[in-house]
């Protein structure tokens, strides 16, 4: 509690200290356009989760793989991710590989880019998680006969979802905090909306101020919600 007041104390004395006078009052005509912006933030931040959590997976399987073309395809994939920043990225699918492909919907191709920049990072995820099965266990469930079923149902997947669960979680609310790079192709998620009404307020600090606790509203009970899941799969 005490951190959180010494937080809390520091982010008022700063609102204090500006020049300009601070309220927002001035974002009150916006609040609609704000609250759409919140759902779409999510909701796009949600789908991207689910998406990167498949192709994520298609590469684990690719990195697994006896396969050496698989191999070098996930690797090759892996790194070249890794070196490009995710508004580099974003732009790129926008406004030259969906051109490409004859696709002009930016939206899509920005949700895309979001999928694409965060299947590397879940691909870690899953071979972290599936690399806990000792090799011991697979003798002991070769021992006692397991099914393929059984394996999964009773040992495998309860593990591995154990282990997935919090990195995966984290990497949502690294989607959630990316999300806010779509601005660049004008959909309407927080940046975008505080941005807007910033322009036609001039309440720059106020606007900023806003955006960013909103940010902090839909983060921090995902943080909660993540420490949560890690203190009830580890008993």
């Amino acid at each position: 509690m005490l951190a959180v007041l010494t937080v809390a104390t520091f982010v008022l004395f700063v609102v204090l200290r500006q020049t300009s006078s601070f309220s927002f009052s001035s974002f009150i005509p916006y609040q609609d356009m704000i609250s759409e912006a919140i759902l779409n933030t999510i909701i796009v931040s949600v789908l991207s989760l689910f998406g990167s959590l498949i192709i994520g997976f298609i590469f684990y399987l690719f990195s697994i793989s006896k396969m050496k073309y698989l191999n070098a395809l996930t690797d090759v994939f892996t790194e070249i991710i890794y070196g490009t920043p995710l508004l580099v990225l974003i732009v790129i699918t926008a406004f030259v590989i969906g051109p490409a492909f004859g696709t002009y919907n930016r939206n899509a191709l920005g949700f895309t880019a979001l999928v694409i920049y965060m299947a590397p990072y879940m691909k870690n995820v899953y071979k972290s998680a599936f690399s806990s099965i000792s090799r011991d266990q697979y003798m002991t469930m070769d021992l006692f006969g397991f099914t393929p079923f059984q394996r999964y149902r009773y040992i495998i997947i309860p593990q591995v979802i154990r282990i997935l669960m919090p990195p995966m979680m984290n990497n949502f609310s690294m989607i959630i905090k990316g999300s806010a790079l779509l601005n660049v192709l004008s959909f309407n998620e927080l940046y975008y909306a505080i941005r807007v009404a910033q322009s036609q307020t001039f309440a720059f600090v106020p606007g900023y101020i806003l955006m960013w606790l909103l940010y902090l509203a839909i983060t921090i009970p995902l943080s909660q919600v993540t420490k949560y899941v890690e203190r009830t799969w580890s008993l």
